[in-house]
């Protein structure tokens, strides 16, 4: 299993603005600290805003912060979302599968149940989880100056 671009972007995006919570983040400030394209960027906060994970404001202040509390951001609904139109296997999509075993293969529903294992999973997982204590992705991503004192603040918080 491969997630795809979009989804590792998106939870980069997420982790961004928790760590950043007291501010309002630009995409050009997250594309550089994360290492990615800016137009891939531009595309998966388009869909995070569009589904109420994030929040943007235009203008010369501009900018994107979370729509909710980080404790209230599934991970599980994140990857749902982004993967949603790529399916695991070619026989589980009925118009482009060519498979001839389809109709007798008994792997797709095995298959089914750890995809789902999987997503299951990851519904247990809030993006709380992912930065709350983690000193070293707040070091990596915080853009105040006090990078540790808010290291502690999210810990103990």
């Amino acid at each position: 299993m491969r997630l795809t671009t979009r989804t590792n972007l998106a939870t980069r995006v997420l982790m961004f603005c928790a760590v950043n919570r007291d501010r309002t983040v630009r995409t050009s400030e997250i594309a550089k600290r994360c290492n990615a394209s800016l137009n891939h960027l531009l595309q998966v906060v388009n869909l995070l805003q569009a589904s109420g994970f994030v929040e943007t404001i235009r203008g010369r202040a501009g900018g994107l912060r979370l729509a909710t509390e980080p404790e209230r951001v599934s991970i599980g609904k994140v990857f749902r979302l982004f993967e949603a139109g790529a399916p695991f296997a070619e026989c589980f999509d009925i118009e482009t599968n060519t498979c001839p075993l389809t109709e007798i293969c008994r792997l797709k529903s095995f298959i089914a149940r750890a995809v789902e294992a999987f997503y299951h999973e990851l519904d247990m997982v809030t993006l709380a989880d992912l930065v709350k204590g983690n000193c070293g992705l707040h070091e990596l991503l915080h853009l105040g100056e006090d990078i540790q004192g808010a290291c502690t603040r999210q810990a103990a918080g």
